[in-house]
Formats: structure tokens, sequence, C-alpha cells
């Protein structure tokens, strides 16, 4: 894939859910950055689709 398609990808994904994400920001006030970061990467489905990207931007097969 090409990577502006993939950067685009991103780009909506981020835009779409991540943008005004309640859970984030309630995360964030109560236990800090740090904690709401990792629980995107970790647990939230869409940090998950955007592993999945960068996964494909990096060239590497996902792996589970």
């Amino acid at each position: 894939m090409n990577r502006k398609v993939i950067y685009s990808e991103v780009e909506a994904v981020l835009e779409d859910y991540c943008k005004d994400c309640f859970l984030y920001s309630t995360l964030r006030k109560e236990k800090g950055r740090n904690h709401a970061h990792k629980f995107c990467i970790s647990q939230c489905t869409v940090g998950e689709k955007l592993k999945d990207i960068g996964h494909k931007l990096a060239g590497n097969p996902k792996t589970n």
C-alpha cells in the first residue's frame, strides 16, 4: 500500500473516533495521561485498529 493512503487511513480513524473521546478525557483527568494512553493502546478497539494500520506502515505482518 502507498504510505500516503496509510497515513490518510490513520488520520481518518483518529478524526472519527479519537478526537473527542470521552473515555480518554475521563481517564486522563482521573488517572493521568500515561494511564489513558496505555488504555488506548492496549484495551481500546480503536487502538487495536491503529496498531494494525501501523504494522502495514512499517511493513510488518500483524502479530498476535
